[in-house]
């Protein structure tokens, strides 16, 4: 973790300027000194944080690469029945626990709107609807906390079992969300879950969800293909037209997106569970990392600045943006160039229904070979402990 994260806020902290234009910033990070050293509760009090998320790669990193759970992992010797699986989930509930309660204050003071916590079901199960809801159900009752979000992903299989669960009255991130169609389906999903909670009676006003939209993968992927058909054109004309949407794919996707939560969330039929005290599902920017070195540290907290939304931010890039970030509301700005953006992409031939399939199936595999090695990791430190 950044050193710099620890440090006194600046009298004007641009973490804490974004709350101005209504985004909240949560942390895409979790490791057990992050609480046990109080800084998790610094982060609240000096920069405004105001959530918190999880995923298998998060996890393997803090386990498998810090002393911090070496004693907790020890307190398990005897626990014959668990195996690395349920040695790792001990771990993660007793970190998501403890992280939920330090953000408690946030959750109430905010009126359950922040103040969350997410963990994610196991990323083998993202093909499987059912499979998911159970996980999830076990999951939610086990970590015995209101202000938890469990993640489910945003696979055709995954946007069911998400409606369910939320109908069952359970708090839900939907994450690995790239193509504006399949945040189109998690929104509707939403709406269709409070109103079936709300035909069973239950209290649509206590639920918090969010849609997890990730951003800066888009752009590693696109530009990997801009660049690829650059280095081989010799059309001067369609060399302007691909150098002209290079890095600013990610955006302007984010910006349409968020464009169609505008109006999903406010139609009638959401009117009517509005009037009973629900919220929105807001829209989450993930994968907020600059990937690319020729783009500025900050670029994808920056640019997608706007009410009712927010930013997952991990470590490096909170220190970054405290630093010289520079806060305005950036997300409703230039909607004709992110138009004429994803205009000049579909002319070019660039398929974004191929790029955002590809960046779920990647995303699918990515965090299931993360838990692969998270579990690794668990039977390497219990035996070397």
């Amino acid at each position: 973790m950044a050193t710099g994260i620890i440090e006194s806020a600046k009298a004007t902290n641009p973490l804490k300027e974004l709350l101005n234009f209504g985004q909240s910033v949560w942390l895409d990070y979790i490791r057990r000194d992050l609480i046990e050293t109080g800084e998790l509760k610094r982060l609240i009090n000096e920069d405004g944080l105001r959530g918190m998320t999880s995923n298998p790669s998060i996890f393997e990193k803090a386990i498998g690469e810090s002393k911090y759970y070496s004693e907790l992992l020890k307190s398990l010797d005897t626990r014959t029945d668990l195996d690395a699986g349920g040695r790792y989930e001990v771990l993660a509930i007793h970190d998501i626990q403890d992280a939920a309660d330090v953000l408690r204050p946030v959750y109430e003071n905010t009126r359950r709107r922040d103040g969350y916590v997410s963990l994610e079901v196991s990323p083998y199960l993202a093909h499987d609807t059912q499979a998911t809801i159970e996980e999830a159900r076990r999951l939610w009752k086990a970590v015995g906390r209101e202000n938890v979000m469990i993640k489910v992903p945003g696979t055709a299989e995954g946007i069911p079992a998400f409606q369910q669960l939320i109908g069952e009255g359970i708090n839900i991130n939907v994450t690995l969300l790239f193509a504006q169609e399949v945040y189109e389906r998690v929104a509707e999903a939403y709406i269709g879950g409070l109103e079936q909670l709300a035909a069973s009676g239950g209290d649509v006003s206590g639920m918090g969800s969010v849609a997890s939209f990730f951003i800066s993968r888009i752009d590693s992927l696109v530009d990997s293909i801009l660049a690829a058909r650059l280095k081989n054109t010799k059309d001067e004309r369609e060399k302007v037209q691909l150098q002209s949407v290079v890095g600013k794919v990610a955006i302007a996707n984010g910006k349409q997106t968020y464009q169609r939560y505008l109006q999903i969330f406010s139609g009638d039929r959401w009117k009517k569970l509005a009037a009973q005290g629900a919220q929105t599902q807001r829209v989450l920017w993930a994968s907020t990392s600059t990937k690319n070195a020729a783009y500025s540290d900050v670029l994808y907290v920056e640019e997608l600045i706007g009410r009712d939304t927010v930013n997952t931010i991990p470590p490096a890039t909170f220190d970054a943006f405290r630093d010289h970030g520079h806060p305005r509301a950036s997300l409703t700005e230039g909607l004709d160039a992110a138009n004429a953006t994803m205009a000049t992409i579909a002319k070019l031939g660039v398929s974004m229904k191929e790029v955002t399939d590809k960046l779920t199936a990647d995303g699918v595999r990515l965090f299931a070979e993360a838990f692969d090695k998270l579990l690794k990791a668990v039977e390497r430190t219990s035996k070397t402990k």
